[in-house]
């Protein structure tokens, strides 16, 4: 009987990667596979020749191979990942092809909301897209989603415990919410939190995406840090309201990613709350807290304004009965996200042309 290459290949993808969750062969760890006869060989890459995982994985593969092919010879190289890579911080989700963190100067400027529908966006866009919710002390996504009291399942990969993000809308979606008790007090030091926000990428089976949007807290902390140590973040979206003291708030936030240490990518400049328009007078604008605050800060990062959004009843009343405005039938508020979407497409093409991958900044 002669063994078909594919079908060895197709069978060592059933096989999944301690780390990621994702299978071997899509994240690149089996090398040189040949058939001579009734012998199969191939290399996979393991992080150390004294890894645990090493002999998992090996028995794991020689199961996956042997169970299509029972009378096959299974002979399997492991070698360490090359010594050039090991100095230098990887992704712990190197299937996720942009991280896109949303981000503001204060509090109540409507960031999880710009974070919510800017994922439910680019979903409609037809992009594969995860949201993290890693605004710890304050997380909203549960109820802007409609799922409070909803409970990650665990999976186990090779002895390995993993979260399984839950999905609404399309979406694969993670946030502390779902582990506590929705009037519980997150009450944790920075340590604690920062291991909070390494759980969510490193413990997490996410699928492959085109994009993982992550819902900040305010301001600057450890959780910031934390994000910037742990991942590659593609670029930042600032969101600010047009009032003076969001936007002075907002420039402090945004400078953050701008130190020469961080080195993050600004994309642009969503303006929350930017007028009010009733429901039944759809061409009228009040500028309630004044005019001009996200073009200021967009000029002062030489970024764009990705969108403005309007005061609209229905945006309040999405985020708080589960049903996004992206999603429902509110079209001021769903083409106000939409062109945001398209914004940030455009933003996101041309920063991965123009400038070099951001790096994991390293702990000193």
């Amino acid at each position: 009987m002669e063994f078909d290459k594919l079908k060895v290949i197709e069978a060592l993808r059933t096989v999944n990667d301690p780390d990621t969750g994702q299978d071997i062969i899509g994240v690149r760890m089996v090398e040189n596979l040949e058939i001579k006869g009734n012998d199969i060989s191939f290399t996979i890459i393991v992080p150390s020749l004294k890894s645990p995982v090493k002999n998992q994985l090996t028995f794991a593969c020689i199961g996956a191979v042997n169970a299509l092919y029972p009378n096959a010879e299974v002979h399997i190289h492991a070698k360490p990942k090359a010594g050039g890579e090991a100095n230098k911080p990887k992704s712990p989700v190197p299937h996720v092809k942009n991280i896109i963190a949303v981000a503001s100067g204060k509090g109540g400027v409507g960031k999880s909301t710009v974070a919510v529908n800017l994922a439910l966006s680019l979903k409609a866009m037809g992009a594969s897209v995860g949201l993290m919710d890693i605004d710890l002390y304050g997380p909203s996504v549960p109820t802007m989603l409609g799922l409070q009291g909803q409970r990650p399942k665990i999976q186990d990969v090779h002895g390995k415990p993993k979260m399984v993000p839950i999905e609404k809308f399309g979406i694969p979606t993670i946030s502390i919410g779902y582990m506590i008790e929705p009037q519980q007090a997150v009450v944790l030091r920075g340590p604690r939190l920062g291991g909070i926000v390494k759980q969510f990428f490193q413990e997490c089976l996410w699928p492959p995406l085109d994009y993982l949007i992550l819902d900040l807290p305010p301001g600057t902390g450890d959780i910031h840090l934390t994000l910037v140590q742990t991942v590659p973040v593609t670029g930042i979206v600032m969101v600010t309201t047009p009032q003076e003291v969001a936007y002075r708030d907002a420039i402090k936030g945004m400078n953050m990613f701008r130190l020469d240490n961080i080195n993050v990518p600004i994309l642009g400049v969503v303006e929350n709350m930017a007028w009010f328009t009733p429901k039944e007078l759809p061409n009228n604008k009040y500028y309630i807290f004044g005019e001009g605050g996200g073009k200021r800060l967009a000029k002062e990062a030489n970024t764009m304004l990705l969108g403005q959004v309007p005061i609209v009843q229905g945006i309040r009343e999405g985020g708080d009965n589960g049903v996004p405005a992206a999603v429902a039938d509110e079209p001021i508020a769903k083409e106000a996200f939409l062109k945001i979407a398209k914004n940030v497409l455009r933003q996101v093409a041309v920063r991965n042309e123009m400038i070099e991958a951001t790096e994991v900044v390293k702990t000193t």
